[in-house]
């Protein structure tokens, strides 16, 4: 850990920086220097490679929503220090001008400038995609004989367990999700049968407002590249998602606005939006808490935990849904329209 004033001097001596003073913020530095103030970022060394390459590809794309890069005077974005890579920015003082909704929409719009301008087809496999489409229907039609199972045995039961009682009420939500996932999957997979290429972009691996900084102007600017890689765009998305719809029960309009918002500015393919409907409508969280559930031992179950965990992920469940019947509906209202003209 080099996070003090002399253990930062070997980090910003390539940068020809003499450090006055630090504050410092868990993995990151706030540095007063003779330059200026800065932030010195610590990176673990196996991330370094694909951080290096992703952000120099993207400032060769020509995307330049993300908060610069020092290079050291002799041309390297990073500097190895004791075991970890350090990279050095400016410090951005993040003028917040809008609210949070604003925010996520102009973070959405340039996610998806993001992804269009680092963009690339890569050939893919017919038995590889094949492969893994029967691998996921094997998986998932095993899941749904447990949750069928498992809601019979629940209701045979005399004296049902609350987490029980709860689980037969959340069964029918939960089952028809994993149905209308496998829908979504088995289209996708007809659609995809001849295709030869699939599309990769450039994700940023943790989209966050807290990962996209405002300067002075209002513009918004991308930072904490660090678990980037070359992926299918919904990488960034699904986990974005699922921690925002995460919350109480309610119906996340903002969602569906912030969506339609990177979908305007990101031109999905079918077969891509197939494949995206598929995984955000998959209950995977309430299956697991399920499963985890049936294979305690009786004695070493904590119902309070267990059913407080179970409501969760169903209140996730029930906010996902009504964002994936809104996207739906709206893509059916798109076709209908689409017909009409012709």
């Amino acid at each position: 850990m080099a996070q003090t004033l002399e253990g930062l001097k070997p980090v910003l001596q390539p940068y020809g920086v003499e450090p006055h003073f630090v504050e410092s913020y868990g993995k990151i530095s706030k540095v007063f220097s003779n330059k200026g103030t800065l932030a010195v970022k610590q990176l673990p060394a196996q991330n370094g490679v694909d951080f290096v390459r992703n952000v120099q590809l993207l400032f060769q794309r020509g995307y330049n929503r993300i908060v610069p890069i020092y290079p050291t005077m002799d041309g390297r974005y990073a500097v190895w220090n004791q075991g970890d890579l350090y990279y050095v920015m400016p410090w951005m003082m993040n003028q917040e001008r809008e609210d949070q909704f604003e925010k996520h929409q102009k973070m959405f719009r340039e996610l998806a400038r993001l992804h269009t301008l680092s963009s690339h087809e890569v050939k893919i496999d017919k038995e590889e995609r094949e492969s893994h489409y029967e691998q996921l229907t094997s998986r998932w039609d095993k899941e749904q004989a447990f949750l069928d199972e498992y809601v019979e045995a629940c209701e045979k039961t005399t004296y049902m367990s609350p987490f029980q009682f709860h689980y037969c009420m959340y069964y029918k939500d939960a089952s028809q999700a994993l149905k209308f996932s496998r829908k979504m999957l088995d289209e996708w997979y007809e659609e995809t049968k001849e295709l030869e290429k699939v599309r990769t972009v450039i994700t940023h691996g943790k989209v966050s407002t807290e990962h996209f900084l405002f300067d002075e102007r209002g513009l918004g600017y991308f930072h904490n590249f660090e678990n980037s890689k070359m992926a299918s765009p919904f990488h960034d998305l699904l986990p974005f998602l699922s921690r925002t719809l995460k919350t109480y029960p309610k119906y996340y309009e903002e969602c569906i606005e912030w969506l339609t918002t990177y979908f305007q500015h990101f031109t999905v393919r079918n077969e891509e939006r197939l494949l995206f409907m598929s995984y955000l409508a998959y209950p995977s969280s309430v299956i697991a808490v399920v499963e985890k559930y049936f294979h305690t031992p009786k004695d070493k179950r904590n119902e309070r935990k267990s059913l407080k965990k179970l409501q969760r992920h169903y209140w996730l469940l029930k906010n996902t849904e009504y964002v994936v019947m809104r996207l739906d509906e709206m893509e059916k209202q798109k076709k209908e329209q689409a017909e009409q003209a012709e």
